[in-house]
């Protein structure tokens, strides 16, 4: 399996773990909320559906955008090479290794660190479309393209 297919299957299973996770607080929540109406009476009752009502709402937002980052991943071209930086590129700088997909994080794999990042994150836009050897400023910092897969 080629660097970008590891990347992106990685990329693949934090979405899914993230989309389990609030699969199970979801479910948690909505057995709280029928025990918390067979059980108690007055304000306090009232203040436990209030709470368990935000959180169901609160998990509605991360399944969004645990949806979103499907789509993205869905569009991810891991086949293409390109000299210039797009949804699925691979850029080495001189500063760190950025995968273009989504927001996942640091990922180490063949003893290097690579962080996948979102093409609308602040770093991922100046990144989106870049060549080699470009400079770009992030955060004070001249940041080198060295090479892009």
């Amino acid at each position: 399996m080629n660097l970008k297919e590891e990347l992106f299957k990685l990329c693949e299973a934090f979405v899914n773990k993230r989309l389990q996770t609030v699969n199970e607080i979801i479910s948690s929540n909505q057995k709280a909320l029928q025990s918390e109406t067979k059980s108690s009476a007055g304000d306090k009752h009232e203040t436990g559906r209030a709470m368990l009502q935000l959180e169901m709402e609160k998990s509605g937002q991360q399944l969004s955008g645990i949806r979103q980052m499907k789509e993205v991943l869905a569009k991810t071209d891991r086949s293409k090479n390109s000299e210039i930086a797009h949804l699925g590129s691979i850029i080495e700088t001189n500063f760190a290794n950025y995968f273009l997909s989504i927001s996942a994080g640091k990922i180490i794999i063949r003893n290097k660190t690579y962080y996948a990042i979102s093409v609308s994150s602040p770093i991922g836009n100046l990144l989106l479309g870049a060549k080699k050897d470009k400079e770009i400023i992030f955060n004070g910092k001249k940041i080198q393209i060295k090479k892009i897969i």
